[in-house]
């Protein structure tokens, strides 16, 4: 989820207003993902290297994060929508890592999953589940998938990045090895229905041969 900053900037506004603007985006796309039939939604919040951000930004980003969770925990027990974390989201302050675990406990039967990455970092993530694999004894792509964050997840088909970046940034490279991606101009607050629509439209033309002729 790429330009907030930008969408707030365009318009002359504080970064903070753009952090909100876009988590009213992500809202609407767990909703559109559930109008879909999309099984697994994966949101990239907050990276481990956020925390290289200005400190009035992080404590936004950290407030944003309280309401959020405040605000829509109880849709998501009444959308069945189960809520799963991934990366070392213990780093951050006890009152919220408390919210986060109360809010995956209360919606740990959902159907579907959004599945959202806090304090996250791929490389960081492959590093960790090598050493859990070396202490097994065996170092191979089916011992380092199963120590992931994401392994209880489902396979991923689709990588979208908004804002016209083009780049991964560290970001579920193990899990992309595969993944078709998608880059798009639009700035996530301005991230819709019709926007994940149309992705998932293109996705079904894509021809995956996994290598394959």
């Amino acid at each position: 989820m790429d330009g907030n900053g930008r969408w707030a900037k365009k318009r002359g506004l504080p970064r903070a207003l753009g952090h909100r603007q876009g988590g009213e985006a992500v809202r609407r796309v767990v909703k559109a993902a559930e109008n879909l039939g999309l099984e697994c939604l994966t949101l990239y919040a907050f990276s481990s290297e956020n925390w290289k951000r200005e400190e009035e930004e992080i404590s936004d980003l950290m407030g944003l994060m309280r309401r959020f969770i405040e605000a829509n925990l109880k849709d998501m027990i009444e959308r069945r929508v189960r809520l799963r974390i991934i990366g070392d989201y213990k780093a951050f302050a006890p009152d919220i890592v408390e919210k986060l675990e109360d809010a995956m406990e209360q919606t740990k039967h959902g159907q579907r999953t959004l599945a959202v990455a806090l304090n996250y970092g791929a490389q960081q993530e492959i590093a960790h589940a090598a050493r859990l694999a070396a202490e097994e004894g065996s170092i191979d792509p089916e011992t380092i998938s199963r120590h992931l964050y994401t392994t209880d997840l489902p396979p991923l088909d689709l990588l979208i990045r908004t804002s016209g970046e083009v780049r991964l940034s560290n970001f579920l490279l193990w899990q992309s090895a595969y993944a078709e991606m998608l880059f798009l101009d639009v700035l996530w607050p301005d991230f819709g229905e019709d926007d994940l629509r149309q992705a998932c439209e293109i996705f079904v033309t894509r021809e995956r041969r996994y290598g394959g002729r």
